[in-house]
């Protein structure tokens, strides 16, 4: 037996816990850069925190200008700010966009360099300075990861920095925060860690050696990855079409965010798999949100590696409220899959690669591209090839999940 479990140096979880982050700020430094958005640094709930962090610390510099799918532009901006007030910790406000900045800009203030001196995983030389996150979206779980996601203008794909040395030092996770996540970025964001807790159970086991867990980030499912990935699949399963439809539901943004929670420590050991890897240049060449990317393809991907995890689709069929009490596995596997179509459409996710813009022709290179992405791909359940991956985008770009098998002589 040989496991391991990721995460913060305190998980901090409640509504009105965002009432501790000005102590626990001044507790790791005296220094502090807020990475935050302008739209959310204009919010009284954030502003709030803001003032009562200015008020704790000797000096507060503010980066609000962070963008979507954190473009290097932005870490070199970020990373002057830190100077400027030599900071010594970091305080990130809002969803996955804003704290990946922040990991990246705390690797850069404590080891120097540029964020392409850390590409791939397990660049990061050592711990950087204390990093306190706090999510404002119930999806990425990245307050509590061990990846950013970059934007490189000189690549076709995201790229991402993957270390145990950036799992923040502290989340603080307030479902309050996220009554006023507008729904398109509600459901985006949900779907987003939906899939990171179904990727998370099916992923492919792996046998590891004792230095596995420090020199490796993704090191494929376990049984407290699979616990942890089973409680979020039920509580976003049952409230994601909820909050979509009501933002104001209190109930279901609770679930949401620890949902949301829940799904990030699975995958942070467990890692993602190949809607992730395949939304990578999909993302990149379509400019959509990554949520939207990675939903629209789960279906068609579980479809395709259903003969390896047809007892899991089972058991996500029951956690999720379907009745597959004597359903064989492959009937329970199409109960699931089924009911996962339905909760994308009911979410506004689209149905198709070509309904985002993607051209058919360019399919075998994204797969292709895609395949190069090995911390996410060797976690993906079926086969792996670049055919196999062709096939998975050919099917989503067609609609038709059945599209999605080859045969071995195709292969």
């Amino acid at each position: 037996m040989l496991e391991t479990v990721r995460g913060p140096r305190q998980l901090i979880v409640g509504e009105g816990v965002a009432q501790n982050i000005p102590r626990v700020v001044a507790e790791c430094g005296s220094r502090v850069l807020i990475v935050t958005d302008r739209v959310l640094l204009g919010q009284p709930g954030v502003a709030e925190i803001v003032a009562a962090v200015r008020e704790k610390v000797e000096v507060v510099g503010v980066f609000a200008d962070a963008t979507p799918d954190v473009p290097l532009a932005d870490v070199a901006l970020a990373v002057s700010v830190a100077a400027e007030v030599d900071a010594d910790v970091i305080l990130a406000i809002g969803g996955g966009t804003v704290i990946d900045l922040a990991k990246i800009v705390g690797v850069i203030r404590r080891h120097g360099g540029t964020p392409r001196d850390f590409y791939g995983e397990s660049k990061v030389p050592g711990p950087t300075i204390p990093l306190v996150a706090v999510p404002t979206t119930s999806g990425t779980g990245s307050e509590l990861t061990p990846v950013s996601v970059l934007t490189d203008p000189d690549r076709e794909l995201k790229v991402g920095v993957s270390s145990v040395h950036i799992v923040p030092d502290f989340a603080i996770v307030d479902p309050e925060l996220t009554y006023t996540c507008p729904a398109t970025v509600t459901a985006h964001s949900g779907i987003d860690a939906f899939c990171h807790a179904v990727e998370s159970y099916t992923a492919r086991p792996r046998a590891h050696g004792p230095r596995d867990p420090v020199e490796q980030v993704f090191l494929g499912r376990n049984p407290i990855t699979d616990h942890y990935a089973l409680l979020a699949a039920e509580r976003i399963a049952r409230s994601l079409p909820r909050v979509v439809r009501d933002g104001g539901d209190k109930d279901a943004r609770a679930d949401m965010s620890y949902g949301s929670m829940l799904a990030g420590l699975a995958f942070s050991h467990a890692g993602n798999a190949a809607p992730h890897a395949l939304q990578y240049p999909i993302g990149a060449a379509t400019h959509t949100p990554h949520g939207l990317g990675v939903g629209l393809l789960l279906p068609y991907a579980l479809d395709a590696a259903r003969d390896a995890i047809g007892d899991r689709l089972t058991i996500l069929a029951g956690v999720c409220g379907l009745d597959v009490t004597d359903a064989s596995d492959a009937e329970a596997a199409d109960t699931f899959l089924t009911w996962l179509d339905g909760l994308l459409a009911d979410i506004g996710i689209p149905t198709t690669l070509a309904d985002i813009g993607v051209a058919r022709a360019d399919l075998p290179r994204f797969a292709e591209m895609a395949s190069g992405v090995t911390r996410l791909i060797q976690n993906h359940p079926g086969p792996t090839d670049t055919a196999s991956l062709t096939a998975i985008l050919e099917a989503a770009w067609i609609g038709d999940r059945t599209r999605n098998v080859l045969t071995q002589e195709q292969r």
